[in-house]
C-alpha cells in the first residue's frame, strides 16, 4: 500500500472494525446456519454502500485478522497445529459442497 491508500483505509478502519464485530455478534450461534450467509451479505452490502470498495477491502482485512487470531488461540488451547485446524475447516467446506 502507498501512503495515501494507507491513510484512506486507516480513516475508515475503526468504523469497519465496529461493523465486523457487530456482524459476528449477529451470526455466532445463529440458527439456522444459513442465516450466517444472509447476514454476511447484508453487512457487505452496507459497507459497500457506505464506504465503497475501500470499505470492502477493510472488511476483509478486519474479518481475516479476527479469524487468524482466533485460529491461533484455538491451536494454543487445544494443542493442535494451525494447519490441522485449517484442514478441519477445509474438510467442512468440502463436505458441504463436495462437487465444488
Amino acid at each position: 500500500m502507498d501512503e495515501d491508500e494507507d491513510r484512506r483505509l486507516g480513516r475508515i478502519a475503526p468504523d469497519i472494525s465496529h461493523m465486523s464485530i457487530g456482524l459476528l455478534r449477529k451470526v455466532v450461534g445463529v440458527y439456522p446456519e444459513e442465516r450466517i450467509a444472509e447476514e454476511a451479505l447484508g453487512a457487505a452490502d452496507r459497507v459497500l454502500e457506505q464506504y465503497g470498495t475501500d470499505g470492502l477491502r477493510v472488511l476483509v482485512m478486519s474479518l481475516t485478522g479476527w479469524a487468524a487470531v482466533q485460529i491461533e488461540k484455538e491451536a494454543q488451547l487445544t494443542g493442535r497445529t494451525h494447519e490441522a485446524l485449517l484442514d478441519d475447516m477445509d474438510l467442512t467446506r468440502f463436505e458441504t459442497n463436495p462437487d465444488g
